[in-house]
Order: structure tokens, then C-alpha cells, then sequence
């Protein structure tokens, strides 16, 4: 393999990585990744370190010298279904060695792969927060009302990601809404409990798994990574908790 080929493949390594970090899965995992994909191309050595924004990878082997590439991320959307087929692509690269074409045509398959149509996420939307007001103690007009704020949130939500505004100001303003919605509701008598309803909301919003993987980055060695993550988590539970709070005091 000379370094032109090297190069490739250690770009669409990285690519793959890149797409396992942004779907959701532990930087262990997007690190081993990687490397077990260059090893399993001839490298004598793989040099892998990946936080929550960058990969950067350096590899080395006696046919081509040493190669490194940086990437940065600057977005995350958890997508369990995503990261199953880029392990299994994953896999496939590491047994069969495909060429970087065919390693291109998966990834494109994968990434423009079927995806919830805007009608699913609303749907589900309204199962989250309607389920936790009944969970919580809300009874019928507690459900209804959470559940069709969970839809205007989800609207809201897209439109705000749109005009690309910070993840931390999308929470801030989405929270706000929810819990002006939430008090005008009950104000109105179409709900009965204020807080109940929010809680239906508030759902939506919480950072669980990116919380539940920075426990266990730092579980797993990976401190940095996993410090990063629980204060990114811990900054947008304070900043929802914020826009509800804001709320309440409006009314």
C-alpha cells in the first residue's frame, strides 16, 4: 500500500468514526474503530485520540511513512440505528478490506438511509411528554395538554435548529415556551397541573444519554472526554431548568 492509498483509507476511517461520534456512540469505542480499521490495512501503529469536537488519528507503516489526519465535530444527534450499521460496516472493512470505493458506497447508503418522517417525530414526540405527565400522576387533560405542547415544541425546535442558533440558547427558548404554554393551559382550564405538565416536557429535553455515556467514558478511562460531556450535560439541565423557571415566574 503506498501513501495515496494510505491516505484514503485512513480518511474514510475517520469518516466512519466521525459518524459513530455524532450518532451517539463512547470515544473507546470511536478510537478502537479507527484503529482496528488501519491495522487491518497494513499499519504498523495507530495513534488514535478522540474527545466530544475532534479525532485526530497518525498512522505508521513501512510502505508509506507516517499519515495524519485531523477531523472536527461540531454536532451530535443520537441515532441508535445509525451506529448499529456503522459497526456492522465497521466489521466488514476489518474482515473483507474492502476498496475505498466500495467503503464509500456504504457510507453513503448509511447516511442517506431511511430516516422517522417529521409526522413520526411528532407522533412520538407527544407519546414522550403525554406518557410521563400520566406516569408522573397527571390525569386525561393533563396528557392531552402535554402531549400537544410536545408537538408545538418539536415544531419550535426544528425551526430554531434551522437558522443554526447554539444548542444551549434552543434549550433556553424551548424550555421558556414549554412552561409558558404549560401555565397558560391550566390558566385557561384546559390542564390541571402545572408542574405535572411541564415534567411531560421536560422529558424532551433532558441530556440522559449524553449524561449516562460521560459516566462511563470516565468509567472507562477516558476522562477528559467524559468531564467534557457531564458538564455539557449538567450546563443544559441547569439552562432547561431555567426556562421553566422563567416561565413560572411570568405567571
Amino acid at each position: 500500500m503506498n501513501r495515496n492509498e494510505a491516505e484514503k483509507y485512513l480518511y474514510y476511517a475517520m469518516s466512519i468514526g466521525e459518524q459513530l461520534l455524532i450518532s451517539g456512540a463512547e470515544v473507546g469505542r470511536v478510537e478502537d474503530t479507527i484503529r482496528r480499521i488501519c491495522m487491518s490495512y497494513g499499519a504498523s501503529r495507530v495513534d488514535v485520540f478522540s474527545i466530544t469536537s475532534s479525532i485526530v488519528t497518525t498512522m505508521y507503516g513501512d510502505s508509506f511513512g507516517i499519515c495524519t489526519q485531523t477531523r472536527r465535530v461540531s454536532s451530535m444527534e443520537n441515532d441508535l440505528h445509525k451506529l448499529d450499521q456503522l459497526n456492522q460496516l465497521s466489521r466488514k472493512v476489518c474482515e473483507k478490506k474492502p476498496s475505498p470505493e466500495e467503503i464509500r458506497t456504504d457510507l453513503t447508503k448509511i447516511m442517506n438511509g431511511p430516516r422517522y418522517s417529521f409526522t413520526v417525530q411528532l407522533l412520538i414526540y407527544a407519546l414522550i411528554s403525554g406518557s410521563f405527565t400520566v406516569f408522573f400522576g397527571g390525569d386525561w387533560k393533563d396528557m392531552i395538554v402535554s402531549a400537544a405542547i410536545g408537538i408545538l415544541l418539536k415544531y419550535m425546535e426544528t425551526y430554531i435548529k434551522k437558522i443554526s442558533v447554539n444548542g444551549l440558547i434552543t434549550a433556553l427558548l424551548c424550555s421558556t415556551a414549554g412552561g409558558f404554554l404549560a401555565n397558560a393551559a391550566v390558566a385557561l382550564g384546559l390542564g390541571v397541573h402545572v408542574d405535572l405538565i411541564s415534567i411531560g416536557n421536560i422529558m424532551l429535553l433532558i441530556p440522559g444519554i449524553a449524561f449516562t455515556n460521560s459516566l462511563r467514558d470516565m468509567f472507562s478511562g477516558d476522562t477528559i472526554t467524559g468531564m467534557i460531556r457531564f458538564m455539557e450535560s449538567i450546563l443544559l439541565a441547569i439552562i432547561i431548568a431555567l426556562g421553566f423557571t422563567f416561565a413560572n415566574f411570568l405567571f
